[in-house]
């Protein structure tokens, strides 16, 4: 493990430095692994990012792009600086605060993260689906002392706002010329901004988990984990460069969302197109034609939706596919590859590591795994008391690397780190050549008289039915067999699910798997409860 001698803190405002897990709760940062890595001890991540940019020579190529204007790196920084200016001149925010952000994908949302940072203020982004309670939450544990929110979506925060706490006032950011908002405030400032000298440990941002459990958590990530995490993934998989243009569809308040869709495609200089419309399967095809997009990612749900598109349609500039959040049944994948030729690149990732940590270049993937340990991190499958286990056995992930686990006040912090290595918490196996093979949750493995049965493989053998357009899996409690595979399916349009239909899709899966792995209660709903950003909830399916 690697240690540096880092200058004092920027950041004056210590709410969140004081609430971190005791230094012997952390996990281990093993930097190790990415020789290349330099990073100075004084670090401010946005200027990192501009600066490597601008050195390159990109300062005039598009950087973010709209149907209604494209920024370049230069215009971008000019709008950064501006807005940073807003928000120390006007607002007097002092270095620490945190400032929550509320939008969809917007060249608006992207400014305001952007210049949050680079003022040494600490970013919180929001889900834009989230309703009052659950912003009054997310205000109640990151005290934020100002809002940067999408017009359209200031009524749920004002709601939050109403109930009391920290937030001094709700600034609407998107390009509209109300009074008030931060296009007016921002053109008013000269765009001569200094970004603030913060230590590269020093917080950049908090990241609150998407709620797969109904319990939320806030992640704190440093200006140095998100520029380590920018030489791992991106750098040894992705590949991508300046000419790329990038689309998708995960949230910026989403870690793999904002990585994919921000961070990683300034690090390349490459440009990001954000829609002015919500995304459906067929708008997404139609719009990866029409702005030429060569690199695109997304939910497996919706690259099975898209699939049949992308055949009518084309894609003819796209060459790069990436898929995270939940479990890339192969099913999806070979529908995928059929209609573009293009392999997924699949990835594991956590909000907790800010990014993707197991993966595989589309030469190097094998059928059935998610890929292999991305360079710069460890990672090991491993039994209760964290011995790893041999080859082709099944145990739980444990993940070293240059990013980890650290909760907000938070107890599970004992529960992520154990030992100093992070346990995302899926059920992994690993084969003799070091591909790893996911599972399921850890706390989603079904054992069925004395059987181990992952969901997602049983969810891979459904969707592989030409009646089936979207399935969950889960085990439900039994008397007899201790838990009974239990089995959520949506039927394509036409399909009827009847008696019928329950057989034929048990005889269906028990052609394909092992017979203890058939789903023996089956039924069917008209849409499975997910995340905003795509994940299955499967405690849901469990509740009566």
């Amino acid at each position: 493990m690697t240690s540096f001698t880092h200058p004092a803190s920027a950041q004056t405002d210590r709410f969140v430095q004081e609430r971190l897990p005791p230094p012997g709760q952390w996990p281990m940062l093993d930097y190790s692994l990415l020789p290349g890595l330099h990073i100075a001890p004084q670090a401010n991540l946005v200027e990192v990012l501009f600066a490597r940019a601008f050195q390159a020579g990109h300062a005039g190529r598009p950087m973010l792009r709209s149907d209604r204007i494209t920024l370049s790196y230069a215009d971008a920084l000019d709008r950064v600086n501006r807005i940073a200016q807003v928000l120390t001149e006007d607002f007097k925010l002092v270095p620490g605060n945190r400032v929550l952000l509320r939008g969809g994908n917007s060249i608006g949302m992207a400014l305001g993260w952007l210049a949050v940072v680079q003022a040494g203020l600490v970013a919180v982004a929001t889900m834009p689906l989230l309703r009052a309670k659950e912003l009054g939450e997310i205000i109640e544990k990151a005290q934020p002392a100002l809002a940067l929110c999408d017009a359209t979506l200031r009524e749920e925060l004002q709601t939050a706002q109403s109930h009391g706490g920290t937030l001094q006032a709700i600034i609407p950011f998107n390009l509209m010329r109300e009074p008030g908002c931060m296009a007016v405030l921002a053109s008013q400032k000269d765009g001569h901004f200094t970004p603030c000298p913060t230590s590269s440990d020093d917080v950049a941002m908090m990241a609150f988990t998407s709620g797969t459990t109904g319990q939320p958590k806030a992640a704190v990530h440093s200006h140095r984990d998100v520029l380590a995490a920018c030489e791992a993934w991106p750098r040894h998989v992705l590949q991508a460069g300046p000419d790329d243009i990038v689309m998708g569809s995960p949230p910026l308040a989403f870690t793999f969302g904002l990585g994919g869709l921000l961070i990683f495609p300034m690090w390349a200089g490459a440009s990001v197109y954000y829609p002015s419309i919500s995304y459906t399967p067929e708008a997404m095809v139609k719009l990866v034609k029409q702005v030429g997009a060569t690199i695109c990612y997304t939910a497996p749900t919706f690259y099975r939706q898209m699939a049949a598109f992308a055949r009518q349609h084309g894609v003819p500039d796209l060459r790069l596919c990436v898929s995270a959040g939940e479990s890339l049944p192969d099913a999806t994948r070979q529908l995928w590859k059929d209609a573009t030729g293009i392999e997924i690149i699949d990835g594991i990732g956590a909000t907790e590591m800010f990014h993707i940590f197991i993966s595989s270049t589309p030469d190097d993937i094998r059928r059935g795994a998610i890929g292999k340990v991305v360079p710069g991190y460890t990672a090991k499958v491993v039994d209760d008391s964290g011995a790893e286990v041999p080859r082709g056995r099944i145990g739980r992930l444990a993940v070293i690397g240059p990013t980890g686990c650290r909760y907000l006040d938070d107890a599970r912090q004992l529960n992520y780190v154990k030992d100093g290595w992070n346990y995302p918490g899926d059920a992994f196996m690993q084969d003799a050549d070091g591909y790893f093979f996911y599972q399921a949750r850890a706390d989603d493995m079904i054992i069925t008289a004395g059987y181990n049965v992952a969901g997602p493989e049983v969810e891979d053998a459904l969707l592989k039915h030409p009646a089936v357009a979207e399935c969950g899996v889960v085990g439900m409690p039994d008397e007899d067999r201790g838990m009974v595979v239990k089995a959520f399916v949506v039927l394509k349009p036409g399909q009827t699910g009847d008696a019928a239909m329950v057989k034929t899709l048990q005889d269906h899966v028990k052609a394909m798997l092992a017979p203890f792995k058939y789903p023996r209660q089956i039924e069917f709903l008209p849409r499975l409860p997910r995340t905003e950003t795509g994940k299955l909830q499967r405690f849901k399916l469990r509740q009566p």
